[in-house]
């Protein structure tokens, strides 16, 4: 269990999240400023928006994160590999991207692994982070375990529980089985249906070592000091 925390050590957790796909520059102005204020780890912005983000930070020591492969997992390795490359020449420090998960379900990990590693490649060659996506709301705990291990392989600094877009959100079942695969070899990134700081709490109690929220500002506000 971790000590009780206060509301600036709770957001050092929190990656702080606008991927909707109708979200307005303005919201992701609004975005900057509640991380600003309330001093989260990072903003996590779709491609296009990592440039303005990354902007609107500048003077802090606030992350931009961006996603790859987002939100099915389903395209080519290629296609991962350059979109990794674009976001980086934006200013993306890290990157979320979704494992292939229908390769995942049919089986096949070879795919999976080639897939990660393509993107691990660019991500390291650069100096960033790399977070793999394993959307454990589609996989039987086998299938999460097998995917952990793989993600960790292929070189992911860490795995992640969901989208947000896709079946279910991070659970303290599906983090706590996380950790242990990836036996302090990788971190555990919760995220997906996080809407207050006792649900942030239990995923850290867990073995998160990241919370990503779109929720963010209600977590902190509902941790009572």
């Amino acid at each position: 269990m971790i000590d009780p925390m206060n509301r600036e050590e709770l957001a050092k957790y929190i990656d702080h999240t606008q991927l909707n796909p109708a979200a307005s520059e303005s919201d992701i102005v609004k975005l900057v400023e509640e991380a600003k204020r309330y001093k989260f780890y990072s903003v996590v912005v779709n491609p296009y928006y990592v440039k303005l983000a990354k902007e609107l930070v500048k003077g802090t020591d606030i992350k931009v994160v961006s996603v790859v492969g987002f939100p099915f997992g389903a395209t080519y390795k290629e296609v991962k590999a350059y979109e990794t490359e674009l976001v980086i020449r934006d200013g993306a420090d890290e990157i979320d991207m979704v494992m292939n998960i229908s390769a995942a379900k049919s089986g096949r990990w070879d795919v999976v692994k080639d897939d990660i590693k393509a993107v691990n490649d660019v991500v390291k060659r650069h100096g960033k982070i790399l977070k793999v996506i394993l959307e454990t709301g589609y996989l039987t705990d086998e299938e999460k375990i097998k995917a952990c291990e793989v993600a960790v392989d292929a070189g992911a600094d860490f795995v992640k529980t969901s989208t947000g877009y896709g079946k279910g959100g991070a659970t303290v079942h599906d983090v706590e089985l996380m950790y242990r695969a990836v036996k302090g070899r990788a971190k555990v990134k919760a995220a997906g249906g996080i809407h207050d700081a006792n649900a942030a709490l239990a995923m850290i109690n867990a073995g998160a070592s990241r919370i990503g929220a779109s929720h963010s500002v209600e977590i902190i506000e509902s941790l009572k000091e």
